[in-house]
């Protein structure tokens, strides 16, 4: 065998390793399958992708794709989590998060050099979609049987899901990407069949969360999603059903929780937010350009929270996170980062063949945005994977783009067009 076909062999299968992260990354089977535990399948299937990645461009003697401006950005970001060990409140804990940042940095670089066709993309977002499914059949049962539930009604699931909030975001994240194979005819009945119940069980786990911040979310992504198709009738249809259904069979209970929005001051979850960013203001201040270091927040918080915040929380919002761990030069960091692969994803809805599918992730990207504005979740293996694919997107349509003007250039030869799979095209 050739050293050229052991590279390919090896890309398929970092291929198929990244997708079933991306599944476990949901089903986290790990966390309810006692055999499972000890193999810890997402530092697994994660690792065995990263390592024949690099294996493939090692043997075949191509240079790592660091993905521009956003990859350079994602990547001094992660060295800054890990040098603010020298000046960190609590060093112990800042080191901790910056091997977690720099393992969560390699898997994005994993998926902008290995998600390099259409065909991969919607493969892993038709994996995340469907192992979805255990997460929200998870959330619902433990909402049916009262297990566990926070403050007695709010539902939530095992592992990174064991935090309402945090599981409502990650839960609005797939809804767009579900929706959008649904109202796509191409995608066959069976798929579409999977993808409607997987949205559907989505919004019911949100419902059932009690998540403000991820109701709003997900209206937002949805609107984002229904605005920018252009079946835009299918797209408003499939919309207003789900809204019809979430105003027809959601609890009491959710509906008097979003109510407390106006009154949030007797709201002992909503005051834990303002006091959070009370303290990330004065941190801030104090400390402006490098914050308290990463990991630091909570441990920061004695000594900037006003005298009557005795609870130590998270930030509440990404963006108040990284300025009071990292400052403001980690905040222009993540910055870059966020909205080069945010505004990735817009660009590549244009394409003609991939675009349905850049809309989605554009949809979620805008959703999970909005969440974040109410929940601060550096080290959060979803963002990282969302906005992986939504680089991996805008670099499969810029380099359908350059092909096409290339071929436009050539002399005509008299022979037909050949045609592929949509989105089959290998990115430069």
């Amino acid at each position: 065998m050739g050293v050229g076909e052991q590279g390919e062999q090896r890309d398929i299968l970092a291929f198929y390793a990244l997708t079933a992260f991306a599944a476990v990354m949901y089903a986290v089977p790990g966390e309810w399958i006692p055999v499972f535990e000890p193999l810890r399948l997402a530092l697994l299937t994660s690792g065995v992708a990263a390592g024949l990645m690099a294996l493939r461009r090692l043997g075949r003697a191509e240079p790592l794709y660091f993905d521009g401006a956003r990859g350079l950005a994602l990547l001094i970001f992660s060295g800054l989590a890990f040098a603010s060990i020298a000046w960190s409140v609590h060093p112990d804990v800042t080191r901790t998060t910056g091997m977690e940042l720099l393992k969560l940095t390699a898997i994005y670089l994993t998926i902008i050099n290995v998600i390099t066709t259409g065909r991969r993309l919607a493969v892993m977002c038709i994996a995340m979609v469907l192992a979805s499914i255990v997460t929200s059949i998870g959330v619902i049962d433990w909402y049916r049987e009262g297990v566990d539930l926070v403050e007695g009604f709010r539902s939530r699931w095992v592992g990174v899901y064991a935090d309402p909030n945090h599981m409502a975001m990650n839960m609005a994240m797939v809804v767009p990407l579900a929706v959008a194979f649904l109202a796509r005819k191409e995608s066959g009945w069976v798929l579409r069949a999977a993808c409607g119940l997987a949205a559907i069980l989505a919004v019911v786990s949100i419902v059932l969360s009690h998540s403000r911040g991820g109701f709003i979310g997900l209206s937002v992504a949805m609107a984002v999603w229904a605005i920018r198709e252009k079946r835009r009738l299918q797209a408003i249809v499939v919309g207003a059903m789900l809204v019809l259904g979430l105003v027809m069979f959601a609890p009491e209970s959710f509906w008097k929780r979003n109510e407390t929005v106006t009154s949030f001051h007797e709201d002992a979850s909503a005051m834990g937010r303002v006091y959070a960013w009370q303290v990330a203001s004065r941190i801030s201040l104090d400390k402006p350009l490098l914050g308290v270091g990463a990991g630091s927040f909570r441990f920061a918080w004695p000594l900037y929270a006003p005298p009557e915040a005795t609870r130590a929380y998270v930030a509440h919002n990404v963006f108040l996170d990284v300025i009071g761990e990292l400052g403001f030069v980690g905040l222009l960091l993540f910055l870059v980062f966020a909205g080069g692969a945010t505004g990735g994803a817009f660009e590549a809805s244009k394409d003609k063949e991939m675009g349905w599918l850049a809309r989605a992730l554009a949809a979620s990207m805008a959703g999970y945005l909005v969440c974040d504005l109410f929940s601060g979740y550096i080290l959060s293996a979803h963002l990282y994977v969302l906005f992986g694919l939504a680089a991996s997107a805008h670099r499969i349509a810029r380099a359908r783009v350059e092909t096409s003007m290339v071929v436009q250039r050539m002399p005509t030869t008299g022979k037909g067009p050949t045609t592929a799979w949509e989105g089959s095209g290998h990115a430069a």
